[in-house]
């Protein structure tokens, strides 16, 4: 019988990361593949979602950002332990690609896959590469690109592919777009997990603020952080607001599909939840994203002409009100957005990474 081919996963700590690592996983399953995913305690978080067959390898990561001048120094010492005791795995169960989707914890398994001289790639989801996918750039043989133009390094070039989209986003493509009314209208509020505090401190008031004659037919879904949540939750309640207030919504696609309109933040990941099941959107770019990512993330959405970008130096409970007022007063153009938004989508990212992996595990026969 012949082997399994075995596909290892390296994702960090986020939903920006860890998303499209389902989405590349659950299609390699079904092409008969084998799949390792590694990540660290924050990433398994996010693993619920994952097809049970994915095999979990939780690394422990290390990372310049946090802890004192000890917890520094001991770092690269850490980092290297991981990479080597990521290589011995490798070399006992070798992969046929090896992937990572950026984060700290892929440095073990990307640092082992160089060293092995595996076939590997990165897949960077924003349009400015993280910390440690600059660091493997060119040091793998693909570097894949979620949002175009990415900026990369001199001599690197990049495969524009698009954000994978989990299979429950994939299942709400195009879903039918009710435009705003007389009846009913959903209201979807979803943040990053860093930074999502400004849309707590201005989106309920915001919505406050709005007309009455569309604020009557309003319900929203607000994703708020565990700090944030008392406080969001009881100024709608005590401004007769019906809101369905959660830290974290596991059924965002259903969600997303039910909303007239999504107020976000312009992560990758979000962003490509948003174009592919096409919806009007207001994104609030995270000011202090590296390299102001998620501006360039935003950007295909606003051409296309399926978000109005807002600066959260420009965020205020009046501007806002006003971008609600305009989208939920206006069926028509409400529903041109949603076409618009369509327009920008990539519904075929998932099969062009899965074509390059497959590409790469063959180039190595």
């Amino acid at each position: 019988m012949s082997r399994q081919p075995l596909l290892v996963i390296a994702a960090g700590g986020t939903g920006g990361h860890m998303f499209p690592a389902q989405a590349l996983a659950e299609v390699m399953l079904r092409k008969g593949w084998r799949v390792k995913l590694s990540t660290d305690a924050r990433g398994a978080r996010y693993t619920g979602g994952f097809p049970h067959t994915v095999e979990i390898e939780e690394v422990s990561s290390a990372t310049f950002a946090r802890g004192g001048a000890l917890a520094k120094l001991a770092v690269p010492f850490r980092i290297l332990g991981g990479v080597f005791g990521a290589a011995l795995k490798m070399r006992k169960d070798r992969p046929d690609v090896v992937v990572g989707f950026g984060g700290y914890p892929t440095i073990p398994a990307m640092g082992a896959a160089w060293l092995l001289k595996l076939p590997r790639m990165i897949h960077e989801q924003n349009g400015v590469l993280g910390r440690v996918n600059q660091v493997f750039a060119n040091r793998v043989d693909v570097v894949a690109c979620g949002t175009w133009p990415t900026a990369l390094p001199d001599g690197v070039e990049g495969t524009p592919v698009g954000n994978p989209v989990r299979k429950a986003v994939m299942d709400r493509a195009g879903a039918g777009y009710i435009a705003p009314g007389d009846y009913p209208m959903s209201v979807l509020v979803i943040g990053g997990s860093q930074g999502a505090r400004i849309l707590s401190d201005v989106v309920p008031a915001a919505i406050a603020a709005l007309p009455s004659d569309i604020l009557g037919n309003l319900r929203v879904a607000h994703q708020a952080r565990d700090e944030d949540f008392d406080r969001v939750s009881t100024f709608y309640a005590e401004a007769g607001i019906a809101a369905d207030v959660q830290p974290f919504f596991t059924d965002v696609p259903a969600r997303m599909s039910e909303a007239q309109l999504v107020i976000s933040r312009s992560g990758a990941s979000s962003v490509a939840d948003i174009s592919i099941i096409g919806r009007p959107s207001i994104l609030v770019p995270f000011a202090a994203a590296a390299g102001d990512h998620q501006t360039a993330n935003a950007r295909g959405l606003a051409e296309a002409g399926g978000a109005i970008v807002v600066p959260e130096s420009l965020l205020t409970p009046e501007s806002l009100t006003e971008q609600i007022t305009t989208i939920l007063s206006n069926p028509q153009g409400a529903s041109q957005m949603a076409q618009a938004a369509l327009s920008a989508g990539k519904p075929d990212a998932t099969e062009a990474l899965v074509a390059l992996v497959e590409q790469l595990a063959n180039k190595d026969q």
